[in-house]
């Protein structure tokens, strides 16, 4: 078995390094690394990144003030509580309100698992769409994965994905939401999708969220529309009624035109 180094003068020379030893079916060969470089902050660096007020504020915005430290968190080279002690070191308690519950959002989902001692990637309840689980599709279709949808807003979040490894939360839920009622996919399927890429995955976070969106785990289904992609993304996404005519239409049209039962 060839060794895989651990030391490299620059990026490329990394990814020149992998598909040598692992090959293409691993690697893309036409793929760039990630943006995002794994090393361990340092404390100034996640005080830069921690700012709760302007994460209030902010945070649903395709711009907003996350701090994008998810990666970072899942892999062990950072923990929440050292973020949380930050945010209460430079911020009064209230202001950390908002911060501090998305942070704990990941512990919730893994108590949930521990406490509820479901499968995963089985169906907690029935859709509420009006449609059976055997109405979806199992696999996720090939536009989606290439980035190739009729929306050019999808397109940009599914570009995020895949080459770098990160969305925006506001983004998966979109993307999940699409998947799932726009396009009729099983919600196991965009699962095990983003599980590929997300260089944050966490399977009970994940599954569960999607089950969230699907409504398999939630009273009915989220959905969106281009309004509301404008309103929070408009800036950086290409919004434009032409370019995403999935999308544009009011909620009540597109209840009627997704949903049996109206939803």
């Amino acid at each position: 078995m060839r060794r895989i180094l651990s030391s490299f003068a620059t990026r490329a020379e990394l990814t020149t390094h992998l598909l040598d030893v692992l090959g293409e079916d691993l690697i893309d060969p036409e793929g760039l690394p990630s943006p995002i470089i794994g090393s361990i902050p340092s404390e100034e660096a996640l005080a830069l990144q921690v700012r709760p007020s302007d994460y209030s504020r902010t945070r649903n915005f395709y711009d907003g003030a996350v701090t994008r430290l998810s990666p970072y968190i899942r892999h062990g080279l950072t923990k929440k509580d050292a973020i949380a002690n930050l945010a209460l070191r430079d911020y009064a308690k209230s202001t950390c309100e908002k911060f501090l519950q998305e942070l704990a959002w990941g512990e919730f989902w893994k108590v949930a698992v521990d406490q509820l001692s479901f499968d995963l990637w089985t169906d907690i309840e029935p859709y509420k769409t009006g449609f059976e689980s055997n109405d979806y599709a199992d696999e996720l279709p090939a536009d989606i994965a290439k980035a190739e949808t009729p929306n050019a807003c999808i397109n940009h979040f599914i570009n995020d994905l895949t080459d770098t490894g990160y969305v925006h939360n506001h983004a998966r839920m979109y993307l999940a939401a699409y998947v799932v009622h726009f396009r009729r996919v099983k919600w196991q399927a965009g699962a095990r999708w983003f599980m590929t890429h997300l260089l944050d995955a966490d399977i009970a976070s994940n599954n569960l969220s999607w089950q969230w969106v699907a409504s398999t785990f939630s009273h009915k289904p989220y959905i969106f529309n281009l309004d509301n992609v404008e309103k929070y993304c408009g800036r950086q996404v290409n919004c434009r009624i032409e370019a995403n005519p999935e999308l544009a239409a009011t909620y009540e049209i597109l209840s009627q035109r997704l949903f049996r039962s109206g939803s």
